[in-house]
């Protein structure tokens, strides 16, 4: 039997082949095997120690620092960070809005400082009279606006910031539920209404994106001292399909200090800024078709002697 090659079909003979022959092979020394387990433990370590120096820098108590977590940690920095990059050390204006413990009991709410991106950057610590929650908690929940409130506010908070930023200066108010802990949802029953006053300013010139922040005080449409079930914080009235007032009880003066007698004949529309008229008839017309309780927070105008209040309103 002939056999021929595969390469060039010539007849090829016992251990014959037209390819060259390769020489040999030395066989190689195996690369004796590494363990990277010791490497990485000690890069874990030199990470851990660097996280634990910076929680130590945080100016929040040692009780808090405990119970940080390293992501936890990392997101009080960078607040940290975002704060000192808006309040520089050789700036006039000092390291962020140190206020003491007595003026921050007198304000009626706490203070809020958010990034032109949303991005939290300070909340004063009395923030817990209001919410329940310290600072460091709120940060658990998200270093973004959007995380400390409620699912449902997103949009309408989102389109207020817009256009307060579009127009620098401009104060723009408006009422979001946020998050509260969970002695303060079952005590009443959810989170908190709160009403958010404030405006868009340049803090060091020229004027920039990272430059500006939003600063606002946050108010609880109930006082800090209010009882949920007191009838004396509440005012209630009637009103026809069209929302136009037929009754109201005597406490609206005090709420809105217009006199019952005013309001009579009057629509209930009229009380309220044109920005919220689209919400407030979409609402209306819920509460029409679905026949069901419905809890609505609006900014209602008050006579000139008196600031505007923002009023809980709950319809059938």
């Amino acid at each position: 039997m002939t056999i021929f090659c595969s390469h060039c079909h010539r007849p090829l003979q016992a251990e014959m082949s037209c390819l060259p022959r390769r020489g040999k092979e030395v066989p190689r020394a195996s690369k004796p095997f590494r363990s990277t387990k010791s490497a990485s433990k000690a890069r874990r370590d030199q990470i851990n120690m660097e996280l634990q120096a910076l929680r130590s820098l945080l100016p929040i108590s040692a009780r808090e620092k405990e119970r940080l977590s390293y992501l936890h940690t990392m997101a009080l920095v960078c607040l940290q960070l975002r704060g000192a990059q808006l309040f520089p050390p050789d700036c006039t204006t000092p390291a962020g809005p140190a206020l003491g413990t007595e003026l921050l009991s007198l304000l009626p709410g706490f203070l809020l400082v958010l990034s032109a991106d949303g991005k939290l950057i300070y909340i004063s610590e009395n923030v817990a009279q209001v919410l329940g929650l310290s600072m460091v908690e709120l940060l658990a929940h998200g270093d973004m606006v959007f995380d400390i409130l409620d699912q449902q506010a997103h949009e309408d908070v989102s389109k207020k910031l817009l256009i307060a930023q579009e127009e620098p200066g401009r104060e723009v108010t408006f009422v979001c539920e946020m998050r509260t802990s969970k002695a303060f949802q079952l005590q009443h029953g959810g989170n908190r209404a709160v009403v958010v006053h404030g405006r868009f300013t340049a803090l060091r010139w020229p004027p920039s994106r990272s430059t500006t922040a939003f600063l606002a005080l946050c108010s609880p449409v109930r006082g800090l001292d209010a009882d949920a079930g007191s009838q004396e914080d509440l005012f209630q009235s009637t009103h026809s399909l069209d929302m136009t007032f037929t009754d109201a009880t005597e406490s609206v003066t005090y709420h809105l200090g217009y006199h019952r007698e005013e309001l009579m004949g009057q629509s209930w529309y009229s009380l309220l800024h044109p920005e919220d008229a689209d919400l407030a008839a979409s609402q209306h017309r819920a509460v029409g078709e679905c026949q069901a309780w419905e809890h609505m927070y609006f900014p209602v105008a008050a006579p000139k002697t008196w600031l505007s209040r923002t009023t809980e309103i709950e319809v059938t």
